[in-house]
């Protein structure tokens, strides 16, 4: 049987060609390849393809090495505070490409009860172009429809930035802008904070700060309270060379309608801080997550718990579950004080029952300041009565008269408010109607 290889004549090579390297070459293709057999069978198919999938994965390689030593890329997870800075910050960039858009629709009742509707449109899923200071960005936003934020429920979404190895500098420059961003538009303005899952998020848009002097509270009282707050503010140093929690407990009590939460608002933008409200009869709240929350309040917040009577006000033990309520007595009392609870904590409760609580809640380190912000009293009528009506000091008078002959001793802030209000520029009509306060219930 004849050997189907062929012996290779290189010397017909040599003299076939025209002593070029090239043209050697070409003419030892055509014998070994073209003449050969196995090729002819099928087998330089294989070694033709072979040779196309290592050069693709050569390809492969040098770009991915390419891209390593080029390029580099930034991620901000959607659980991260920067996210949605850079989301704002980016809405706002003139220098951008965007073809996906997403909108965010912020609802505003104002205290006249009109609405304010204003649309944002930030960057949606998808690619993104950005120019920062003379370099070309990528954005990409991405969503994961199998992984979800177990808090809210929401798809889990990242952002991934890339550009130049040489731009990466730019990056820290880019979150410092839009963290600054972030911090200008809550300039002179209160966030309100209210729990979501296990963290705090802001709830609707920051509100203008609310001036002191717009709560009338009787004689002292605001300047007491205000004071006590000042001072265990200067005082973190002579708390901790002592071993003493560097936290302080308020009780402010009293009948609805009399500035309890108005005076809390008012406290925060005195002393620029931010309110967290946290509501006790929420039924997915627990013990473990209560204390969590305390623990992770937003720096310079005043930890708010409104009518924290209506909580535990009807306890009924379940077997192995505690109470009815999500969380425990004894959860929120070992979260105010025990061993894991927060340090260089502001907390301001309020109750219109306080005989309802229990006495384990008043002692100090959970309440170490008390006061009653009663039903108005003449001091308050008079200081009211000139806020809306400057310079009236004989209709106030006369207002004052009507409202001693009438005896008017459970009047709250809010119904004086509600009656001036409704007489914004008419002080006489305000007397004359001064009799529907002597009804708690009386539709102006």
């Amino acid at each position: 049987m004849a050997n189907p290889v062929q012996s290779i004549d290189f010397e017909k090579i040599r003299l076939s060609s025209d002593g070029s390297i090239s043209g050697m070459i070409s003419l030892g293709f055509n014998e070994v390849v073209m003449k050969n057999p196995y090729f002819a069978a099928g087998g330089g198919l294989m070694v033709l393809g072979s040779g196309l999938a290592l050069a693709r994965l050569g390809m492969i390689k040098g770009s991915g090495f390419l891209y390593r030593q080029m390029l580099v890329d930034l991620e901000i997870p959607s659980k991260d505070k920067s996210y949605l800075w850079f989301l704002e910050w980016m809405s706002k960039h003139k220098q951008r490409r965007s073809r996906h858009l997403s909108v965010e629709t912020n609802v505003i009742t104002h205290d006249n009860g009109a609405i304010t509707t204003k649309f944002s449109l930030v960057p949606g899923p998808g690619k993104h172009l950005i120019r920062y200071k003379g370099a070309f960005m990528l954005v990409s936003r991405e969503r994961s429809g199998k992984m979800l934020d177990m808090t809210s429920g929401t798809p889990f979404e990242t952002v991934t930035l890339t550009t130049l190895y040489r731009d990466r500098k730019l990056f820290n420059e880019l979150l410092d802008e839009a963290k600054s961003l972030a911090i200008k538009a809550q300039e002179g303005k209160t966030v309100i904070f209210t729990s979501w899952g296990p963290e705090w998020r802001p709830f609707g848009q920051p509100r203008a700060k609310r001036v002191l002097g717009s709560v009338i509270l009787d004689e002292g009282i605001a300047e007491n309270i205000v004071k006590d707050v000042r001072d265990f503010m200067d005082s973190g140093e002579w708390y901790h060379k002592r071993g003493i929690p560097y936290r302080r407990g308020y009780l402010l009590y009293g009948p609805p309608g009399s500035g309890k939460s108005s005076f809390i608002q008012a406290l925060a933008g005195e002393l620029d801080y931010n309110i967290c409200i946290l509501n006790l009869s929420e039924n997915n709240l627990t013990d473990d997550r209560l204390n969590h929350l305390i623990n992770h309040i937003p720096n310079r917040s005043i930890l708010l718990l409104e009518d924290v009577d209506a909580a535990f006000n009807k306890r009924e033990q379940v077997a192995d579950q505690g109470y009815t309520s999500g969380v425990t007595f004894s959860g929120l009392l070992n979260a105010l004080d025990g061993v894991a609870s927060a340090e260089e904590c502001i907390t301001f409760m309020t109750t219109n029952h306080p005989e309802r609580l229990d006495p384990a809640l008043l002692r100090p380190g959970r309440v170490d300041y008390k006061v009653l912000i009663d039903n108005a009293t003449e001091h308050q009528v008079k200081r009211m009565f000139l806020r809306f009506y400057e310079d009236e000091e004989q209709l106030c008078e006369e207002f004052l008269a009507k409202f001693r002959k009438l005896n008017l001793q459970n009047v709250s802030t809010a119904q004086l408010q509600g009656l001036f209000v409704y007489n914004k520029r008419d002080p006489k009509a305000a007397i004359d109607m001064i009799e529907t306060l002597q009804n708690p219930n009386s539709v102006f």
